[in-house]
């Protein structure tokens, strides 16, 4: 275990915006983990978790309080046969990526279209982390958890999680300013097979030259969406500035079927009646999905805009913010409120921000 006061947070996350945490620990352990939130809590003292830091967003003046970064590791395949498939238990803090590129080396099946998603694999089920067709929810088969409020370790199946559209349980269980739960380790579930799961994204689709419902091997799959994520600017890199972000900034409107014919005609008042309608899909539910970045777009804000200044939208998706390198938590969220304000005056539809704020909100 390692630690030290007032060590700048900026660097640890993703946008690259944040002051110091009055205290850094850094737990590589299950039990240092454990250890180091029953320490805090009996203190009545702050704490902020901290894995990948790719979906959060912290406040120029820090943390006041103990920020916890999890870096425990081990990948360990607890049963594999062709009739249960594969079991591999995973701890909080691998990385993410890591573990998807061993899937598709392995001939594991269930994650390959969540290939090149930063961060660690314990924030994957408080997000229920998904992209091109495919959710982390759907290969998850239990989470083992530190329950700080009944201080035990708790174990939940993947029924329990209550996973929904970039939601979970573990989102959504508040406690002392945070969450309360602490994911320890993850056990997924995946097929022994070297080919993919249906491919269920049409330009992914369009990139592999196959047809919605096809599978492929998984090496390609996990290429094919390398790439598409690199077009817009979602694979880390440090020489470009469109990739210093939280992915995308807002989640898709879910939104109810009149809400949606509201939007739509909007739409048709400010485009024309010959102009396409706002993207729909169903959902598991009664309500209607809409596209996050066709809304900001078509609310006036273009890839690029805010540039020159320190925060922008990328250059190659309008629905990542993006620190263009000197940027300060406040324009960042300066930013979004703009955006976020911009596309409910323009519609009618309020997004709702994808990243956490740490001692700030929009």
């Amino acid at each position: 275990m390692q630690e030290a006061n007032g060590v700048e947070l900026a660097p640890l996350t993703t946008m690259r915006v944040g002051g110091p945490a009055a205290r850094l620990v850094v737990a590589e352990t299950t039990d240092e983990i454990v250890d180091v939130v029953r320490e805090v809590d009996d203190a009545d003292e702050p704490l902020l978790v901290l894995s990948g830091g790719s979906n959060m967003v912290v406040a120029d003046d820090g943390f006041p309080g103990t920020v916890l970064r999890i870096a425990n590791t081990g990948i360990d395949v607890e049963s594999a046969d062709d009739c249960g498939g594969v079991h591999v238990r995973v701890a909080a803090g691998e990385e993410w990526d890591d573990f998807v590129a061993r899937c598709c080396t392995d001939g594991w099946s269930g994650v390959e279209a969540l290939s090149g998603i930063p961060g660690l694999t314990g924030a994957t089920p408080v997000q229920n982390v998904g992209a091109y067709g495919q959710e982390v929810a759907q290969t998850i088969a239990s989470v083992r958890t530190w329950d700080r409020q009944d201080q035990t370790v708790r174990t939940f199946a993947n029924a329990d999680c209550e996973f929904a559209y970039r939601h979970s349980l573990f989102k959504g269980s508040p406690y002392r300013g945070g969450g309360r739960y602490v994911v320890l380790d993850v056990l997924f579930a995946l097929r022994p097979t070297e080919l993919s799961q249906p491919v269920g994204y049409e330009a992914l689709a369009k990139g592999l030259d196959v047809t919605i419902g096809d599978r492929v091997p998984l090496d390609d799959a996990r290429a094919a969406v390398l790439e598409q994520r690199r077009r817009r600017g979602m694979v880390l890199d440090a020489e470009d500035h469109d990739t210093w972000s939280c992915g995308s900034f807002f989640t898709n409107p879910i939104i109810s079927s009149s809400a949606y014919d509201e939007l739509a005609r909007v739409a048709a008042d400010r485009f024309g009646a010959d102009a396409p309608a706002p993207p729909q899909w169903p959902t598991d539910g009664t309500g209607v999905k809409t596209s996050a970045a066709w809304l900001i777009q078509h609310a006036g804000f273009d890839k690029g805009h805010g540039m020159p200044g320190p925060a922008a939208l990328s250059t190659k998706h309008p629905l990542a913010i993006t620190n263009r390198g000197d940027a300060k938590a406040a324009d960042v969220a300066d930013l979004a409120r703009e955006v976020r304000d911009g596309v409910r005056d323009a519609f009618g539809v309020t997004l709702v921000n994808e990243p956490i704020f740490v001692g700030h909100d929009l």
